[in-house]
């Protein structure tokens, strides 16, 4: 089951956050892994924003992050996401290790 956990991200700022997949994964061995993470304003939006996402098989960790010039475009207010670890099976066998809101706060000064 995936961990949840809400996210406040500031509009037109850099943002980062690590994932611990050991409560989802164990300790397993994540190189032949691969992640996929997006963030969304419903469920059901056709419009989505793309974590960059990085594995530390060492310490079992989902590096995310999103860029300023990202998060300068998402309109403040509150949004859906979910990052997912993908084993190199063929077919992968999918697992959500995080998931919940996260609040978009409006920024000020633009420039």
């Amino acid at each position: 089951m995936a961990t949840y956990s809400n996210l406040y991200i500031d509009q037109g700022s850099d943002f980062s956050f690590v994932v611990d997949v050991t409560p989802t994964v164990g300790s397993i061995d994540l190189s032949n892994h691969t992640s996929r993470g997006q963030l969304r304003k419903s469920y059901t939006s056709t419009n989505a924003v793309d974590f960059t996402l990085s594995i530390d098989n060492t310490k079992k960790e989902i590096n995310a992050s999103l860029t300023s010039a990202q998060t300068s475009l998402i309109k403040a207010g509150r949004y859906v996401y979910d990052i997912e670890l993908l084993s190199g099976d063929s077919p992968p066998i999918v697992k959500r290790v995080v998931e919940g809101q996260a609040d978009i706060t409006p920024r000020v000064t633009v420039g």
